[in-house]
C-alpha cells in the first residue's frame, strides 16, 4: 500500500520520499552499502513500477519517488508536509514510528494508513500538541484506481488539518471523501465485508456453489461484475480474511459478529496458500483454457456448472441498464435466485442501518463508500429506495429482520430535490453537494435538444455552450453521428460560443461502427464508403478550423475515430482513465478520420520555425503508434504518445470531469479563441518509404509480422511519407486525407476478404494472422 500511495502521489505531481525498513539479513559488506540498506524501498518502488494493473499513470512519473530507509533518512520527514504511515498492522511498531515522528516531523501532518487499530491505542504515549496535528488516511487498494478514501479524526485533531487532509484527496489526488467514525474497519470493509461473508454463509446454508452466487451477487445486483467470490479472488483470501478476523476479534458487542467468522473451507484454503489471483488459483482456476471452481464441500477445484435456473434469470437481468430497475427485478425473479438475492440484501440493508450513528451519521457516508470503495453502482439506502423503502420495511419485519426504530420515519431515503434523509433528525434535510459534480442531466437548459438525429443530439449547457453527445452502442461513430458532428459545428458557431463533445456509457467513443464500413464494402459499394470516409475525415477538419473552441472529453475506451475526434479537438479534458489508441490495424485497415495525419501533425507543430529537425524520426514513432496499435493507458500515457497535447487538461475526479471541459471551452472562448492555420510540411517520401518497408521486411522475416500485417504497414508508411513524391514539397492536409481515404479504401478492399469480415460480424472481433 505504501509504494501505491507513493505512486498516486507521484501521479498528481506531488514529490515523494517512500522509506522502509533496512533489510535484516544483510552481509557485513551490505550494511556499508547505502543501496542494500535501501533495498526494501527501491524494490518496493522496481516493483510498483511493473506492478498490473499500472500503479503509475506513466513510468516517467516514478522520478517524484526517492526511496530510503528509517534508520538513515527517517529525518528527511522535516522536510515533508503530510507523513503517511503504512507499515505493518502491529500497534507496538506503529507506537514506536510515532515517538521518532513526533521529534523529527513536529510541524508535519501525520497520517496513518491503518484500517484495524484505534486511534487512541495509536496515540498513546503522543503529546497533545502531536495528536492536533494527527489522522487516519484509509485508502483503497489499488489507491491509483479506487475513488474512496476514508479520513478519520481523532478528538484532538484540528479543523485545519481536517480540512487540509480533506482538500488533499479531493483536489490534488481526486478521491471521493468519507469521513468516518474511530470503529473497526470504518465504513466500507465494515459494511463491505459483512455483506461478503453474509453471501458466502448463505451460499452454504442453500447448497449454491460460487458460480451461482456469482451470478445472483454481480451485475443483476448492481455491484461489479465480478461480484462476490472473484472480487475475493482479485483482492486475495488473505486480506478477506484479515479483515474479517479483525471484525471477529474487535466487533465483540455487534449483533452480527458471527457473520464474519470464516467458514472453515475458507479458513482451509488460507492455510493451503490457496488465495485468488496472486497464487493463481483461489475460489477459480484457470486450467489451460478453461476456469474451473472450487468446490466447498470437497475443496477440490473442477469444471464450472451451476444452476441453469439461476444462470438463465440472471442473464436475463444482466442487460437492464438502469441499475435501479435491474435491481427491483432481480428481488421480484421467482425461484432460488430472486430468494437468495432478496435473503442477502434484506440482511445487508438492515445491517447498514443498525451502523447509524456507530460509524458514522450519513446515509451518503455509507452509500459513496459502498460506491466509491466497492463499486457498487448503488450503496445500500439508494438500493432501498430502488426496491421502494415501505415495501422492504414491511417485508423484513415478516421475516424477523431487526431495524433500527427511525427506519418507521423514512418515505424515501433521496429525493428530487437533493435532499436526504437524517436518522439522527427523523426527518430529510438538503445535501452538501459540490457544484462541480454536476450530471450532463442537471447542466442542459429546456426539456428537449437543441439538435437530434439517430446517432447524436445536441444540447444547450448555458454559458454559450452546446454539448454533442452520441446515441449509438458504444457510442461508435456512424453516418449518423458523423452527420451531426457538421451540423453541431454549424450550429455552435452561429448560436453558441464553444462546443463541447460529451458522452455517456462505459466508453467515450469504440471508433467507427465497423458494422457499417464493413457491410458496406462487402457489397462493394465504394462510392458510398469513399463519401462515408471523407465525411468523417473532413467532420474532424470541421471541428479543427471551428470558428469556436471545441473541447472533447475522452473517458474509459477512447479508441479509433474517438482519438480521432480528440485529434480534430482545439483541447481536450480527459479523464485520468482514459485508455485511447489508433487500433484499426487490428480489423486490417489504417486510420481513415484524419487521424493519420493529425498525430502526425501534433509531433511536427512542436517544433521552432528554423530547426532542422530529423522529420523522418517523427514518421518513424508514429508509424510504430499506429502499425503497432500503440494504446496508453491513462490520459498521461496519452500526452507521452503524442495522442493528447501536453498543455491538455486532466481530470482526476470523474465527478468534476464535465465541469472541468466545460469550463476549459469557456475559458478558450474568453479568451480571444482564433482557430489554427492550417499547415504543410515536406514528408520523406519515396526513400521514407523505402526505410520503412525495409524494418518491416525484417520484422516479416523474423516472424514477428505476417505478410498481411506488411500489406497493411506499408499502405500506412505510404500516407505518413506523403507518398513517393512527398519529398518534393511541402505536403497539404488534403493531400495526407486524400492517400489516407484511398489507402483506407483499398484495405476495405483488398486486406477485408469476405471470410475475414464474416469472422468478424459473427465473433464481434477481428481474425487474428
Amino acid at each position: 500500500m505504501g509504494s501505491g500511495i507513493a505512486a498516486h502521489c507521484a501521479n498528481a505531481g506531488i514529490p515523494v520520499v517512500l522509506l522502509d525498513i533496512v533489510p535484516p539479513k544483510l552481509s557485513d559488506s551490505e550494511r556499508g552499502s547505502k543501496i542494500a540498506r535501501d533495498g526494501f524501498a527501491s524494490g518496493a518502488l522496481a516493483k510498483t513500477l511493473k506492478a498490473k494493473p499500472a500503479a503509475f499513470m506513466h513510468a516517467r512519473n516514478a522520478i517524484l519517488v526517492s526511496t530510503g530507509n528509517f534508520d538513515d533518512d527517517l529525518a528527511r520527514v522535516a522536510d515533508c508536509d503530510l507523513v503517511i504511515e503504512a507499515v505493518i498492522e502491529r500497534l507496538d511498531i506503529k507506537q514506536a514510528l510515532f515517538a521518532k515522528l513526533e521529534k523529527l516531523a513536529p510541524t508535519a501532518i501525520i497520517a496513518s494508513n491503518t484500517s484495524g487499530l484505534r486511534i487512541a491505542d495509536l496515540l498513546v504515549g503522543r503529546t497533545e500538541q502531536f495528536k492536533k496535528r494527527f489522522v487516519v488516511t484509509h485508502f483503497f487498494n489499488p489507491p491509483r484506481y479506487m475513488k474512496l478514501l476514508e479520513l478519520v479524526a481523532g478528538p484532538d485533531t484540528t479543523d485545519e488539518v481536517k480540512a487540509t487532509c480533506e482538500t488533499f484527496g479531493k483536489e490534488i489526488l481526486g478521491k471521493g471523501i468519507v469521513w468516518a467514525k474511530d470503529t473497526p474497519n470504518f465504513i466500507g470493509n465494515r459494511i463491505g465485508l459483512q455483506s461478503m461473508m453474509t453471501t458466502i454463509h448463505l451460499m452454504l446454508e442453500r447448497g449454491l456453489a460460487p458460480e451461482d452466487v456469482d451470478a445472483i451477487t454481480g451485475i443483476p445486483m448492481a455491484h461489479p461484475k465480478s461480484a462476490t467470490f472473484r472480487t475475493a479472488d482479485v483482492v486475495g483470501l488473505d486480506t478477506v480474511g484479515h479483515v474479517a478476523a479483525n471484525c471477529y476479534a474487535s466487533l465483540t458487542s455487534d449483533e452480527d459478529r458471527d457473520t464474519f467468522k470464516s467458514p472453515a473451507f475458507i479458513t482451509k484454503m488460507i492455510e493451503k496458500g490457496i488465495l485468488g489471483d496472486k497464487t493463481k488459483g483461489g475460489f477459480y482456476k484457470k486450467v489451460g483454457n478453461d476456469i474451473q471452481t472450487l468446490d466447498p464441500l470437497t475443496g477440490e477445484y473442477r469444471a464450472k456448472a451451476g444452476n441453469p435456473e439461476i444462470a438463465s434469470a440472471t442473464k436475463a437481468l444482466g442487460k437492464i441498464a438502469d441499475p435501479r430497475e435491474r435491481v427491483k427485478k432481480l428481488v421480484a425473479t421467482p425461484g432460488p435466485a430472486g430468494e437468495f438475492a432478496w435473503t442477502v440484501l434484506s440482511r445487508s440493508l438492515a445491517y447498514a442501518a443498525r451502523r447509524i450513528p456507530e460509524i458514522t451519521e450519513s446515509i451518503e457516508a455509507i452509500d459513496n463508500g459502498m460506491k466509491w470503495g466497492y463499486g457498487w453502482d448503488l450503496g445500500p439506502f439508494e438500493t432501498w429506495d430502488a426496491l421502494g423503502v415501505a415495501d422492504t420495511v414491511a417485508r423484513m419485519k415478516k421475516d424477523g429482520v431487526a431495524l433500527p426504530a427511525w427506519i418507521d420515519k423514512v418515505t424515501h431515503f433521496y429525493d428530487n430535490n437533493d435532499q436526504v434523509f437524517d436518522p439522527t433528525r427523523g426527518e430529510m434535510r438538503p445535501r452538501s453537494l459540490d457544484p462541480r459534480e454536476i450530471t450532463f442531466a442537471k447542466l442542459y437548459k429546456g426539456t428537449a435538444p437543441v439538435l437530434v438525429n439517430r446517432g447524436a443530439e445536441c444540447w444547450d449547457v448555458g454559458d454559450g455552450v452546446l454539448a454533442l453527445t452520441f446515441k449509438t452502442e458504444q457510442n461508435s461513430l456512424d453516418e449518423h453521428v458523423i452527420k451531426m458532428i457538421h451540423i453541431a459545428v454549424d450550429r455552435a458557431e452561429r448560436d453558441f460560443r464553444a462546443l463541447i463533445i460529451w458522452n455517456h456509457g462505459d466508453n467515450f467513443c469504440v471508433g467507427a461502427n465497423l458494422f457499417a464500413v464493413m457491410g458496406a464494402a462487402m457489397q462493394k459499394q465504394w462510392d458510398q464508403l469513399r463519401e462515408m470516409i471523407r465525411d468523417y475525415q473532413y467532420g474532424t477538419q470541421r471541428l479543427k478550423y471551428s470558428t469556436i473552441p471545441v473541447v472533447a472529453a475522452p473517458y474509459a475506451g477512447t479508441m479509433g475515430g474517438g482519438l480521432e475526434l480528440c485529434m480534430g479537438s482545439d483541447a481536450v479534458q480527459a479523464a485520468a482513465e482514459t485508455y485511447s489508441g489508433l487500433v484499426e490495424v487490428g480489423v486490417g485497415l489504417i486510420p481513415g478520420g484524419a487521424g493519420t495525419m493529425n498525430m502526425l501533425w501534433r509531433g511536427l507543430e512542436g517544433v521552432p520555425e528554423g530547426v532542422d529537425a530529423d522529420v523522418y524520426s517523427y514518421v518513424t514513432q508514429t508509424f510504430k503508434n499506429i502499425a503497432l496499435a500503440k494504446v496508453a493507458f491513462s490520459a498521461e500515457e496519452g500526452k507521452a504518445f503524442g495522442y493528447f497535447r501536453a498543455t491538455d487538461g486532466v481530470s482526476f475526479d470523474r465527478a468534476r470531469h464535465l465541469h472541468e471541459t466545460k469550463q476549459r471551452a469557456i475559458g478558450l472562448a474568453n479568451a480571444g479563441y482564433h482557430p489554427p492555420i492550417p499547415r504543410a510540411y515536406k514528408l520523406p517520401g519515396e526513400s521514407g518509404i523505402a526505410t520503412l518497408l525495409m524494418m518491416v521486411n525484417t520484422l516479416v522475416a523474423g516472424g514477428y509480422a505476417s505478410a498481411h500485417d506488411a500489406k497493411i504497414a506499408m499502405k500506412l508508411a505510404n500516407v505518413l511519407c506523403g507518398g513517393p513524391s512527398g519529398n518534393t514539397h511541402a505536403v497539404t492536409e488534403d493531400e495526407i486525407l486524400e492517400l489516407e481515404r484511398e489507402a483506407f479504401l483499398s484495405l476495405c478492399g483488398e486486406s477485408m476478404s469476405q471470410a475475414r469480415m464474416q469472422y468478424f460480424l459473427q465473433n464481434k472481433k477481428p481474425l487474428r494472422n
